[in-house]
């Protein structure tokens, strides 16, 4: 039924094109046969429309809201937010799985395969150009950041879903089996589905977060319930029109848009059996209460950067750390956070060399962009804190962008460093400003000497979020002595380290908690989207000479 709809929709959205100004024509030509957008065509005058998707069929709601352009203001997008009192069909969808999961080991195994067949005609859809710009350019609408960038995220979500074709879905769910005590008894361990689950994520990569862990969701055997951030959904609404497409069985997962408040009502009335959180600390945290711990959670990182002794490479290393710090306007949570500089660089020139790289920044071609989380006011704010604090100043940026549309209830300010001496960071009261978590071109610089290794592996052992880490040397030592008191869940380490990059190649996620999730990876998929469940066969014979034993 749900395929039926949508060809339909496909249908009207094909007599729309047709009856369309040429001028409008000759761009929908190049928006591909699952599109109901063109990002090049979404504005004010003619904006773009995001549904839901619950029970097989595409829905609206009584409640529209509109998305402003993040680069000049005006309504370009209305979502069909559900609202508290309309969660009921999200309910009844996922109550209609079992905790035994669509599928498993034991049950429909014929379903991994599919899933194997669909990520291959999914990753070769993808990889088609006019496919992947599609994509690039309607993430580059909503959560600006420059070309590359967002198709750098087009990519990595292709590569993905091509590591996971053919067998290769099967494989998550292998089992072992262990000789029993005596003839006819084995046990067996198993990869077991949770049935219904609920994803929900942040707005920064709308396509790759949610993409990733839906399809490994649905790999393992869940029934899962997505939410994006609405100001980004409309990427993630046409990916689930591409797997539709690609065969995915329109009952397999539900697709909603609304405000935290009544998903957090959906959480609790449909008792998803596993959430994947991924956003902010704060939520994190009530989600966790709020859910009796049946979370997993890639929240917040304030990510460490540590240059070692040994200097080298200097241009290279400042170019990195300009990408981990500012690429897509410091918007990821592997953003660094902190350079921790061994005072050896302080002659080589490296600060000035990371000065002019980000001077190179411009809105023009979105390497710098508009921050969606935190005001211009908020970011200038914690930046005159910071230089309350003796020995600090700041080394570049700190000014609000200029001649730019941006609205005011997102932030734009150039790329920012600011300096605060290591001693002062560690003290009681600094410690809480300075590793406050800034979603935006924002990184805090210190120095050490070498007697001062164990005060930075103070800092780091103080820091709550462990989420990604450099280590910048190549001396062994070192980086044994660093890794051995560190815990980042991703960490670099080499002088090629860095901190930002979440590739399909390998684990990307946090450590130090038994909630955190990763993504990408086999190992990450089966830890987030299944459980181990044993299987304890004993069928005998009985012995022929077993007689009835006393009581014990």
């Amino acid at each position: 039924m749900s395929r039926l709809l949508s060809r339909r929709h496909l249908a009207a959205a094909a007599a729309a094109r047709r009856s369309a100004p040429l001028a409008c024509v000759s761009r929908w030509l190049h928006t591909p046969s699952f599109a109901t957008v063109s990002p090049q065509e979404i504005s004010g005058s003619s904006p773009a429309e995001v549904h839901n998707f619950v029970q097989g069929s595409w829905t609206a709601s009584t409640n529209w809201n509109w998305i402003v352009d993040p680069l000049n203001g005006e309504k370009f997008i209305k979502v069909a937010e559900v609202q508290g009192t309309e969660i009921k069909p999200f309910v009844e969808s996922l109550s209609k799985c079992p905790k035994h999961g669509l599928h498993n080991p034991l049950k429909a195994p014929e379903r991994y395969l599919m899933y194997g067949d669909i990520s291959a005609k999914a990753a070769h859809m993808l990889g088609q150009p006019e496919v992947s710009d599609f994509f690039a350019k309607l993430i580059q609408r909503v959560s600006p950041k420059s070309y590359q960038q967002a198709l750098a995220e087009v990519q990595v979500s292709q590569k993905f879903l091509e590591n996971f074709c053919g067998d290769q879905v099967r494989f998550l769910a292998r089992s072992f089996a262990v000789p029993g005590n005596h003839l006819g008894q084995r046990s067996n361990g198993y990869r077991w589905p949770y049935g219904p689950v609920a994803i929900i994520t942040p707005f920064n990569f709308p396509l790759e977060i949610p993409l990733l862990q839906v399809m490994g969701a649905l790999y393992m055997g869940n029934k899962p319930v997505l939410k994006v951030d609405s100001k980004v959904s409309v990427v993630m609404e046409q990916m689930l029109r591409l797997l539709h497409e690609c065969g995915l069985p329109a009952e397999d997962m539900d697709f909603i848009n609304s405000d935290g408040i009544t998903m957090n009502k959906l959480l609790v009335e449909a008792n998803p059996k596993m959430t994947l959180f991924t956003g902010s600390s704060r939520v994190a945290e009530k989600l966790a209460a709020d859910l009796n711990g049946r979370i997993k959670l890639e929240d917040a990182g304030f990510d460490w950067k540590i240059l070692g002794p040994d200097v080298q490479e200097v241009d290279y290393i400042a170019w990195v750390c300009d990408q981990d710090a500012y690429a897509c306007s410091g918007q990821k949570c592997s953003a660094q956070s902190v350079l921790f500089m061994h005072k050896n660089w302080s002659s080589s020139g490296l600060l000035e060399k990371m000065k002019k790289l980000s001077e190179r920044r411009k809105l023009e071609d979105l390497t710098i962009g508009p921050v969606l989380t935190v005001t211009t006011e908020a970011m200038t704010e914690h930046m005159s804190n910071l230089l309350k604090i003796p020995g600090s100043k700041v080394l570049f940026g700190g000014e609000p962008l200029e001649n730019h549309s941006i609205p005011k209830i997102y932030g734009a300010i150039k790329p920012t460093a600011v300096f605060v001496p290591l001693e002062e960071i560690l003290k009681s009261g600094n410690f809480e400003l300075v590793t406050k978590e800034i979603f935006g071109p924002f990184q805090v610089v210190t120095e050490y000497s070498e007697d001062q290794l164990d005060l930075v592996l103070e800092a780091c052992e103080r820091m709550n979020a462990h989420l990604t880490a450099a280590v910048v040397s190549n001396d062994p030592l070192f980086l044994q002595d660093v890794l051995g008191r560190s815990v980042n869940g991703t960490t670099y380490a080499g002088i090629r380290a860095r901190t930002t990059g979440a590739p399909q190649n390998h684990w990307f996620g946090p450590a130090g908690d038994p909630r955190g999730a990763g993504i990408g990876t086999p190992e990450a998929i089966k830890l987030v989207w299944s459980c181990h469940r044993e299987i304890i066969y004993d069928i005998g014979p009985v012995p022929k000479n077993w007689a009835l034993p006393s009581a014990t």
